[in-house]
C-alpha cells in the first residue's frame, strides 16, 4: 500500500529527508517515530502529495505521488497535526462539505456521515460550530474527515494530541479497528501509543530511516523506549550498514 524508495527533500542547502525507504502493507498500522526535526512531517507531506520530493520515488495504493498525485489523494485520508477545519461551519455541515469534495456518493453521504461521527465520538457536537470546539473535539472531527471516504491508506499526524485519557483510549481503539482493513501510517511521539496500536515501526533520525521492523520482533529483548533512545542518540546519522531492518 505504501512503497517508499530513496525519498529525499531539501530546502535550499538544508536536507530534511535523505534517501528514506520503507514500506507498509495492507492491514498494517505503522508507527512512524523520530525526535523533533527528524523529517517525519516532511516525509508525511510528500506521501500525501502536499510537498514534491527533491528526489526518490514513492507509491501509495499503487499510484506515484508525483505523476499520479490526483489518484493518490483519492486513496488516502490525511489528518495533519492541526486539523483543517472551517470555523464558520457546524460539524455536520463541514463533514457534508468534505464528503462532497472527496466524492462520497450522495445516496450514501448522509449514512456515511452518521457512521464516522459515531466512530469518532462527535455525535454530541454535530450542530456546534467548528470554531467553538475544544482541541480534543477538533482532533476527532479531523479524524472523521480523514476517513469519511473510506480511503485505502490513512495517514495520521499526532491523532491523539490534546485528547483526555478517556478520549485517547477511544481513538486508539478506532485506529486498531481501522487497521483491520486499511493501511495506517501513524506519526506520533507517544511511545506507549505505538506499543498499544502498531504492528510495525519505522524510526527516523536526522532525515534517515534508522530502524524498520515488525514491533514484536524489535522488542524481543528491549522495550520500545530503550530502542528508540538508542537509535536517536547517535551524534551522526546512521548509514546503510547501521540501519536495522527486519522483514515485514
Amino acid at each position: 500500500m505504501i512503497e517508499v524508495h530513496n525519498l529525499s527533500k531539501s530546502y535550499g542547502d538544508f536536507i530534511a529527508v535523505s534517501d528514506v525507504s520503507f514500506s507498509a502493507s495492507k492491514g498494517q498500522i505503522v508507527g512512524f517515530l523520530g525526535p523533533n526535526g527528524a523529517g517525519k512531517t516532511s516525509t508525511i507531506r510528500m506521501l500525501s502529495t502536499y510537498l514534491p520530493p527533491t528526489s526518490g520515488t514513492a507509491k501509495v495504493a499503487g499510484f506515484d505521488i508525483v505523476a499520479q498525485a490526483d489518484k493518490v489523494r483519492q486513496k488516502i485520508g490525511y489528518l495533519p497535526e492541526n486539523p483543517p477545519l472551517y470555523g464558520e461551519m457546524t460539524v455536520v455541515e463541514y463533514l457534508k462539505f468534505i464528503a462532497e469534495i472527496k466524492g462520497v456518493p450522495r445516496a450514501s453521504s448522509a449514512s456515511r456521515i452518521e457512521e464516522v461521527m459515531e466512530r469518532c465520538f462527535i455525535v454530541d457536537v454535530r450542530n456546534k460550530l467548528c470554531q467553538h470546539l475544544s482541541r480534543g473535539y477538533r482532533q476527532r472531527v479531523g479524524l472523521a474527515q480523514a476517513i469519511i471516504h473510506d480511503p485505502e491508506v490513512i495517514i495520521l499526524d499526532e491523532p491523539t494530541s490534546g485528547l483526555d485519557p478517556r478520549q485517547i483510549i477511544e481513538i486508539r481503539g478506532l485506529i486498531r479497528s481501522l487497521g483491520q482493513s486499511h493501511t495506517v501510517l501513524l506519526s506520533t511521539h507517544i511511545l506507549p501509543e505505538v506499543a498499544s496500536v502498531c504492528n510495525k515501526v519505522v524510526i527516523i533520525n536526522r532525515g534517515r530511516v534508522v530502524i524498520e521492523s515488525m514491533l514484536n520482533q524489535l522488542t524481543k529483548e528491549k522495550d520500545l523506549e530503550q530502542i528508540f533512545l538508542e537509535s536517536v542518540s547517535k551524534d551522526e546519522p546512521f548509514n546503510g550498514a547501521e540501519r536495522v531492518s527486519i522483514a515485514s
